[in-house]
C-alpha cells in the first residue's frame, strides 16, 4: 500500500462534497480516473455504500497499490482496478460501456498530465456518464487567466520545470472542454490549500 500525504490530507473534504452533491439513497455507478495509491477510493466507499467504484489507473505501481488497499480493506462495493489511459477514447477504457456511470471522480490528475489527458478526461466522461451524471474534478486551478496565492504560482513555476506539458490549468478552458463534450459547470467549491472542486454535470437528454 502506497501512502500520499495530500490524498490523507483532502480526502475528507472531498468526501464533503461528495456527499452534498450525489444521491445517497440509490444504488449509483462511480468511476475514478486517476485513482492514484487507492486511499481516495476506499475512503469514499467506505462513506458512501450505495456506491459501486471502478478505480483506474495508468502508472503500473499505483495500481498494485489500489489493490494491496482492496485486499486490506475488503468491501463489495470497490471492483478489482483497471489500467486506464484517458488520453484514448473511452473504447479503449477496458470495456466500459456509454452512458454507464452516475459519477466520474478525477483528483490531482489535471495539472500534472499533458493536455491530451484532460481533453480526454472530459471526451470520455461525456461518453461514458449517464444524463444529469456528474464530474468531479479537484486541484489547483487558473481563474481567468490568473494563478493565485504565490505558492500556486511556485507550484506551476515547478511543475512546468519538470514537464513543459504540465501545469494549472484554467477554469474557464475546462468550461469549455466540458460544453463541447456535453457537459456544463454547474459548481465550483473552494478548498483549503487553495484547490477547489469543481462539478460539471452532463446535459439531459432533449
Amino acid at each position: 500500500m502506497l501512502s500520499a500525504a495530500a490524498a490523507d490530507r483532502n480526502k475528507g473534504h472531498i468526501l464533503a462534497v461528495l456527499r452534498e452533491s450525489v444521491n445517497t439513497g440509490k444504488p449509483l455507478q462511480a468511476l475514478e480516473i486517476a485513482s492514484g495509491t487507492g486511499q481516495h477510493v476506499i475512503h469514499f466507499a467506505q462513506a458512501l455504500r450505495n456506491i459501486i467504484w471502478q478505480p483506474s489507473e495508468y502508472d503500473r505501481q499505483t495500481l498494485a497499490s489500489i489493490e494491496a488497499y482492496r485486499a486490506g480493506y475488503p468491501m463489495n462495493n470497490v471492483k478489482p482496478a483497471i489500467h486506464l489511459d484517458v488520453s484514448l477514447p473511452h473504447q479503449y477504457w477496458g470495456g466500459i460501456q456509454p452512458e454507464s456511470f452516475d459519477l466520474v471522480v478525477n483528483i490531482n490528475m489535471i495539472h500534472i498530465s499533458p493536455m491530451a489527458c484532460t481533453e480526454g478526461l472530459f471526451r470520455g466522461a461525456g461518453a461514458v456518464l449517464k444524463p444529469r451524471g456528474l464530474l468531479l474534478t479537484y486541484g489547483p486551478y487558473a481563474v481567468n487567466g490568473q494563478i493565485t496565492p504565490q505558492s500556486n504560482v511556485d507550484f506551476n513555476y515547478s511543475l512546468r520545470q519538470r514537464n513543459p506539458e504540465w501545469g494549472l490549468r484554467d477554469i474557464s478552458l475546462l468550461s469549455s472542454l466540458a460544453q463541447k463534450n456535453g457537459l456544463f459547470l454547474e459548481k465550483i467549491v473552494d478548498m483549503p490549500a487553495n484547490n477547489k472542486c469543481l462539478l460539471f454535470r452532463k446535459e439531459s437528454v432533449v
